[in-house]
């Protein structure tokens, strides 16, 4: 899965990882729906760490449709809340 971090840059994630990303999500929605600041920014760091050290960074001359959009570390809790589906930013 092709992944984009806002601002830095994609990602390709293997299909192993991907439950591990979800659970990082489920935490990062709890957070955003307590409206707990200090949580969400810690759950929204890990999911972003956990997706910049178990992916791979595509080349910035690769040109590759994402699959899947992350918002940057400086994004809102109250931005990241209009991005939330009920899946959570990564569906699955």
């Amino acid at each position: 899965m092709i992944t984009r971090i806002l601002g830095e840059g994609q990602y390709e994630i293997a299909e192993e990882h991907l439950d591990h990303l979800n659970e990082l999500d489920s935490a990062l929605q709890a957070a955003a729906t307590a409206g707990d600041e200090a949580a969400f920014a810690s759950a929204l760091s890990a999911l972003l760490d956990a997706v910049r050290s178990l992916g791979t960074r595509v080349p910035d001359e690769r040109i590759t449709p994402s699959e899947l959009v992350l918002p940057d570390e400086g994004t809102s809790l109250a931005r990241v809340s209009e991005l939330l589906s009920d899946e959570g930013l990564i569906p699955g």
